[in-house]
C-alpha cells in the first residue's frame, strides 16, 4: 500500500519510483509530442495547447472520481449516465435566466453528491460488487434523463460558457481547476488517514475488516465524491457545448477508466494515485490531438482507447504475476 501523489518534489521523485508505469506515460507523452510535430505545423501552436487542455477538463475531472473508486477495489459503471442526467437537468433548469445559474449550479453538486452516495449506501447494504450496482444505477439514470428530455434541454445564458472558455493568467479556467483539485486529492491520500484507508480497504480488504478500519466511509467517500466529480464534469460539458443532452455522458463511462488504468492504478486496488491518471488523460487527450490532425475518424480513435485499456491492464497484470 502506497500513496503515488505528493506535492513537493521529493514526493514526486518517491512517485517516480514507486509507479513505473508514470514513467511510461511520460515516455509516451514526450513521443507524442514529437510525432505531432511533424504531423502538423498546428500542432505546436499555443492555441492548439489551450485546445487540448479544454478538451481534456471534463475527462480529467469524471476520472478523478473513478480513480478513487478503482482505489478501493470497486468502479462506477454510472459516470457516463450521471453526466447525461445532471447535465441535461442543469440547462433545462436553467433555462437561459442568469439569476438560476449559482442556485443550479449548487444544487446539481448536491445531487451529484446525493446519487454518488447512493451508490455506496448500495454497495454497503446489498454486499454486491460496485461494477453490478453502477450498472443497475447507470441504467436507472439513463431511462430518467430520458423521461426527462430526448433531446438538447433549456439553455444557458452567454455568461456560462465563461466556465469553459475563460482563461486565468492566459490558462483556460477548467485546466487551473483540474491541476488544483488533483493536487488537493493528491495530498489527502498522502496525508489524511482516511486516505490511507482508502488504499487499505482496496489491498486487502478482508484485512481492513479484521483491523477495524471504517470500509463503510470509505465506500461513501469515494463515491460520493465520483458523483461530486460527475456532477462538476456536467456542469463544465453544458458549459461547452451550451446546452445539455441527454447523451452528453454516453463515452465517459469507458473514457473515465482508460486513463486510470494508464497511469498505473490497479484495477484490483490498492496501487496508483491521482499523478498517474492526470498523465493518463493528457496522453489520451493528446493521442486523439494527433489523430484528428491526421483526420483519423472519432470511431477509431474510440477504438484506440479500448485497446489501450487491454493492452495497459494485460502489461499491469503480467508485472504482478512475477512481483
Amino acid at each position: 500500500m502506497s500513496a503515488t501523489v505528493s506535492i513537493g518534489s521529493a514526493g514526486f521523485s518517491r512517485s517516480l519510483k514507486k509507479n513505473q508505469g508514470i514513467v511510461v506515460v511520460i515516455a509516451l507523452l514526450v513521443l507524442l509530442l514529437v510525432f505531432g510535430g511533424f504531423v502538423s505545423d498546428r500542432f505546436r501552436t499555443t492555441n492548439n495547447v489551450m485546445n487540448i487542455l479544454e478538451q481534456s477538463t471534463g475527462l480529467a475531472l469524471v476520472s478523478l472520481g473513478q480513480t478513487l473508486t478503482i482505489l478501493t477495489g470497486g468502479i462506477d459503471l454510472s459516470v457516463g449516465s450521471m453526466i447525461s442526467l445532471l447535465s441535461t437537468l442543469t440547462s433545462g433548469m436553467i433555462g437561459g435566466d442568469a439569476s438560476m445559474v449559482a442556485p443550479v449550479i449548487a444544487g446539481i453538486l448536491l445531487l451529484g453528491l446525493a446519487i454518488g452516495l447512493v451508490n455506496g449506501l448500495l454497495i454497503i447494504w446489498l454486499k454486491v460488487h460496485p461494477l453490478i450496482v453502477t450498472l443497475g444505477t447507470g441504467a436507472v439514470l439513463q431511462g430518467l434523463v430520458l423521461l426527462y428530455s430526448l433531446g438538447p434541454a433549456g439553455k444557458v445564458p452567454r455568461g456560462f460558457t465563461y466556465l469553459a472558455y475563460g482563461k486565468v493568467l492566459g490558462i483556460p479556467i477548467g485546466a487551473v481547476v483540474v491541476v488544483v483539485l488533483f493536487a488537493l486529492v493528491g495530498a489527502f491520500l498522502t496525508y489524511f488517514r482516511l486516505g490511507r484507508y482508502i488504499y487499505a480497504v482496496g489491498d486487502d480488504d478482508a484485512g481492513a475488516r479484521l483491523m477495524g478500519l471504517p470500509r463503510a466511509k470509505v465506500i461513501l467517500v469515494v463515491y460520493g465524491f465520483c458523483g461530486f466529480c460527475c456532477a462538476l464534469t456536467a456542469i463544465y460539458l453544458t458549459a461547452r457545448f451550451g446546452v445539455g443532452q441527454p447523451y452528453t455522458g454516453l463515452n465517459y463511462t469507458l473514457a473515465s477508466i482508460t486513463p486510470v488504468v494508464v497511469g498505473g492504478t490497479l484495477l484490483t486496488g490498492g496501487k496508483g494515485g491521482v499523478l498517474g491518471t492526470l498523465l493518463g488523460v493528457y496522453l489520451i487527450s493528446l493521442l486523439n490531438n494527433v489523430l484528428n490532425f491526421m483526420d483519423v475518424s472519432t470511431h477509431y480513435q474510440l477504438i484506440a482507447q479500448g485497446l489501450i485499456v487491454i493492452v495497459a491492464v494485460s502489461i499491469y497484470v503480467e508485472k504482478r504475476r512475477r512481483v
